[in-house]
């Protein structure tokens, strides 16, 4: 995506340049619209299904003390769409109050620019999303105790801080759609991000949905800390070719990664969920155990493996490049016929002062004084 140009000619109103143009201004009237429903009591019950988290569940621990859970249903898709248009007004400002400014003083080609703007989208977001989680984790103290990611399972009821989370998490990767089209993105990027939104939303919905939340917020968190670290390490390269450490980092901590993140997915489906005395199928009482639950881990372990083989491949790649690149610094440069000709002709010509090839001590002998005088 370029950077927008300002001018003083206003393109039609609904056309594909002004939706692009305001597209911010034009997704903020609407979430005003769901805002301003609050106020009438006309308008606020259905206001509310959008703004606010639905399914509450209030749980007595004892007669003084409630505490309130959520469920998941249908509603959720309303809160969704709301926050889908939050992060689409997000993202207008970290673009336009700093991402642009940043690229008019940087001046980067075509190429890094778009890659500049991706990685500090996703920077922004991998760094909110990874702070947030690992607060809820340590909160519900998942960390320290890794067999409550199985028992009791199903997880139907979940704080109202997870199902949050959750909600945001899908409306942020529903609104990067709806991005491709206002960031201008070249045709040979699109089928890229939207492979890695496909993924996203249908690893974090299937997570949502299976009530596998607890198991989904851990490999969140863990996954986007690598992408942080790699998007972070690509926006300190623009800035300093020559800074490539936080790449060899990322690499590192990229497989451990997929390392533990298969090693926490099979400890909870293939030994906590598999011996689980709860096992069956059950719509109405949220059990998938386990013939859908298994069927997530072998999504989760093809999906470790193609980023693996997709790893393996950038790596060699770099590889094979960077060893090309010293192979032609190594090489000498021999020089060409021409310049070896050129530079007997300037010998000659700076050659010491005598006749067809005679030195000038043999010109200045007695025979030639004497051949010269007669």
């Amino acid at each position: 995506m370029g950077i927008r140009k300002k001018t003083n000619k206003n393109p039609p109103v609904l056309s594909h340049e002004f939706v692009i143009q305001n597209h911010a201004d034009i997704v903020s009237c609407v979430a005003m619209v769901f805002l301003l429903g609050l106020m009438f009591e006309v308008t606020s019950k259905f206001a509310v299904l959008f703004i606010t988290v639905q399914y509450n569940v209030t749980i007595s621990t004892n007669e003084e003390t409630a505490v309130n859970h959520f469920h998941h249903g249908i509603k959720d898709l309303a809160t969704t769409f709301f926050y889908m248009l939050v992060a689409i007004i997000m993202h207008a400002i970290i673009q336009e109050y700093v991402l642009d400014k940043i690229n008019r003083k940087k001046h980067f080609s075509k190429t890094k620019h778009s890659k500049f703007n991706e990685s500090g989208q996703l920077s922004a977001f991998y760094l909110f999303s990874f702070g947030w989680g690992a607060s809820i984790l340590l909160s519900e103290k998942l960390l320290s105790n890794p067999v409550t990611l199985w028992e009791g399972y199903p997880h139907t009821l979940m704080p109202f801080q997870l199902k949050f989370y959750f909600i945001c998490q899908l409306g942020y990767w529903l609104h990067a759609m709806p991005e491709l089209y206002f960031q201008k993105t070249k045709k040979e990027d699109i089928s890229r991000r939207l492979g890695y939104i496909f993924l996203y939303l249908v690893h974090i919905g299937g997570a949502y949905l299976l009530n596998l939340n607890r198991l989904g917020l851990v490999l969140l968190v863990l996954h986007y800390f690598v992408e942080l670290l790699f998007h972070v390490s690509r926006l300190v390269y623009f800035s300093n070719e020559s800074r490539q450490t936080g790449f060899t980092i990322w690499a590192v901590l990229f497989v451990l990664g997929r390392l533990l993140t298969l090693s926490l997915s099979v400890l909870t489906v293939g030994f906590g969920l598999a011996t689980s005395d709860n096992q069956g199928f059950d719509l109405a009482a949220g059990n998938f155990n386990v013939i859908f639950v298994i069927t997530v881990l072998a999504a989760i372990c093809l999906t470790q493996a193609f980023m693996m083989w997709k790893f393996i491949n950038f790596q060699l790649r770099r590889w094979r490049e960077h060893a090309q690149a010293q192979t032609l610094k190594k090489k000498p440069v021999q020089p060409s016929k021409s310049k070896s000709k050129k530079d007997k002709s300037e010998h000659r010509r700076t050659r010491p002062n005598g006749v067809n090839g005679v030195s000038s001590h043999a010109a200045d002998s007695p025979r030639a004084r004497k051949e010269k005088s007669s």
